[in-house]
């Protein structure tokens, strides 16, 4: 009997130390999971709208808030449910800049825009468009008194003319004289909204008042559309580019709390095509002298021409203002070309606001959400990068 209940004893306990074998291998392995699970969702998913930040020029718009694009019902929907200097090398920045002038010259960079014509830019979807109409040719003097008031209504104005009844519209010079005045239409499109907000509808009165004055003065006609529908479309389309104003920035910052220099910097910037502009920014333009993408100081400094030589940062910072640019992907690509150059370079690391390390997958992500901002814009009527957008968002 003794032997019996030694012998079950010996069975329990192999049979407890069985278990207890068994779950803590079992617990190891959901910890493992656990912390690979939590390592990738920190490269490529928590952190990734921290790419996108929108415009801080929008008002009300809360500053430099970096969050997914919020793309709203069209702005057309009945529901209005709907931002000069010389070159100071280092030592080895020749040999660095030969290598980023070999590195970049695959970069493109082109980058036409869509081009639409004038009567569309100016129509009535982004502008309070007034026609006057005249029997004859509307006097030079005062057409100059009309076009020296542009600047009265808050918002950019522009006045467009006809010499005959069935020619185009044309832009009116503001240095139009008496002298080379043959105008009998005048057609005039004042913007609804920009980065500072809608129109406001005391500027809208003050306009169509200013028009219909005109008119009665020349002995001409005046359309001038309804001033409530007018401002609550403005206030429509105020709030659609406000949902689509996304800037795409990525930063380059310094490993182990190193410090980038500023000689080197410009050596770099200037190597691939960034010129330093007195405003303190290296700007990335096309041939037309459109600004692709732009590299600023991480830290607060600006980089001053004159203070390049002595300045050091912690980091750098590319920024792609979205609505502004067309063919936005193909920019997107070129921007992240460098930046991944830079870092390599500076020996950097190319991280988001939060300073966690981009991966692939999210600098994909971001590129996708850059697209249906921009697909969104043209599906409204406001093509990325083009006449009316820079008005737009201005």
């Amino acid at each position: 009997m003794d032997l019996l209940n030694m012998s079950d004893l010996q069975v329990s306990l192999i049979f407890i130390g069985i278990v207890i074998i068994v779950g803590v291998a079992i617990f190891n392995w959901v910890q493992q999971l656990r912390y690979r699970r939590k390592i990738e969702s920190t490269l490529d998913h928590q952190h990734d709208d921290a790419l996108f930040k929108k415009n801080s020029d929008h008002k009300q718009r809360e500053p430099h808030k970096r969050i997914e694009p919020e793309l709203g019902q069209g702005f057309f929907s009945n529901n209005p449910s709907p931002p000069q200097h010389s070159l100071v090398d280092e030592p080895d920045s020749l040999s660095e800049e030969n290598n980023l002038q070999t590195d970049s010259s695959e970069v493109d960079t082109s980058s036409s825009t869509e081009a639409l014509p004038t009567a569309d830019v100016y129509d009535s979807r982004s502008n309070y468009v007034v026609i006057i109409s005249a029997d004859e040719i509307i006097p030079g003097m005062e057409l100059n008194k009309l076009l020296q008031r542009k600047y009265e209504f808050s918002k950019p104005l522009i006045w467009l003319g006809r010499r005959e009844k069935s020619s185009t519209w044309e832009e009116i010079a503001a240095g139009t004289t008496a002298e080379n005045s043959d105008y009998i239409s005048l057609k005039g499109c004042l913007l609804l909204a920009d980065r500072s907000g809608p129109i406001r509808e005391i500027d809208l009165s003050k306009f169509r008042d200013t028009v219909q004055d005109f008119a009665s003065h020349v002995r001409a006609s005046a359309d001038c559309p309804d001033i409530v529908n007018a401002h609550e479309q403005a206030i429509i389309l105020d709030k659609f580019c406000a949902d689509v104003d996304v800037m795409i920035g990525i930063n380059i910052i310094s490993k182990d709390n190193g410090a980038f220099v500023g000689t080197k910097i410009r050596a770099l910037a200037e190597a691939s095509g960034f010129k330093l502009e007195a405003d303190g920014i290296f700007k990335y333009r096309d041939e037309n002298n459109h600004v692709l993408f732009t590299l600023t100081n991480y830290e607060s400094d600006s980089f001053k021409p004159e203070n390049m030589k002595a300045i050091t940062t912690h980091g750098v910072t590319f920024l792609l203002d979205v609505p502004r640019v067309a063919n936005g992907e193909k920019v997107f690509d070129q921007m992240t070309h460098l930046a991944k150059i830079f870092a390599n370079t500076l020996g950097g690391i190319m991280v988001d606001d939060n300073r966690v390390p981009l991966s692939e997958n999210g600098l994909a992500r971001s590129k996708q959400q850059l697209v249906n901002i921009q697909t969104s814009m043209k599906e409204n009527n406001i093509v990325a990068g083009s006449s009316n957008a820079l008005r737009l968002f201005n």
